[in-house]
């Protein structure tokens, strides 16, 4: 058992129900981890008040004070690296992220999109998927790299879409799974139960 518990950063803009998870997961002895940083680019994201009420350092960094992205995502790094941060964690971080940033911590970003990717990348997926009359969706766990959403896939959960739903409906009962995958996928990763086959990601056998 490591002395030091796994490190995270979770970088949020908005309500932050998956960051909740993680923290209850956390709270509950599921994770052998630490938020380290809750990271936000708007002031008012109320993850951070989700932070502040755990206790954790919960930090709104302006774009707007810096003038460039790059100039941004510099102290973005700086921060993380500060804080010797493991795994960084996309809840709901709604900027897309530059390739010094990924450089940064190769390997080391996950992200979870509300579709089972490589279908609907981007935005408003549930409203594409009930356009295309698609009958199931659900959520992935994936690596990010530099393509939006094309990152290797860690996890995904499948959710049927039925006649009567529509997109809040939809978006509801993805969340829920939301919140159970991303946990499990930072789980796999703490316990280095994960390895490549090309773009694929596998579980590595379990119990070793």
């Amino acid at each position: 058992m490591p002395s030091e518990k796994f490190k995270l950063a979770v970088l949020v803009s908005g309500h932050g129900s998956n960051l909740q998870a993680i923290i209850d997961n956390i709270e509950k002895n599921n994770l052998e981890a630490e938020i380290s940083l809750i990271l936000s680019n708007v002031p008012h994201a109320y993850a951070l008040q989700r932070g502040k009420k755990h206790g954790l350092e919960s930090v709104f960094l302006n774009p707007k004070n810096f003038s460039s992205r790059d100039d941004y995502e510099k102290k973005m790094i700086e921060l993380l690296q500060t804080k010797s941060i493991d795994l960084v964690c996309l809840a709901g971080f709604m900027r897309i992220l530059g390739k010094k940033f990924i450089e940064a911590f190769s390997g080391k970003i996950i992200n979870i999109h509300p579709s089972l990717l490589p279908a609907f990348p981007g935005l408003n997926v549930q409203e594409k998927a009930l356009e295309h009359g698609a009958k199931f969706s659900g959520c992935t766990v994936h690596f990010v790299n530099e393509e939006v959403d094309g990152g290797a896939i860690i996890l995904q959960a499948i959710v049927p879409i039925l006649d009567e739903d529509d997109v809040k409906s939809l978006s509801d009962r993805i969340l829920e799974q939301e919140h159970i995958i991303y946990p499990e996928a930072i789980r796999l990763i703490i316990e280095d139960n994960l390895k490549f086959s090309g773009r694929r990601v596998i579980q590595k056998t379990r119990g070793n």
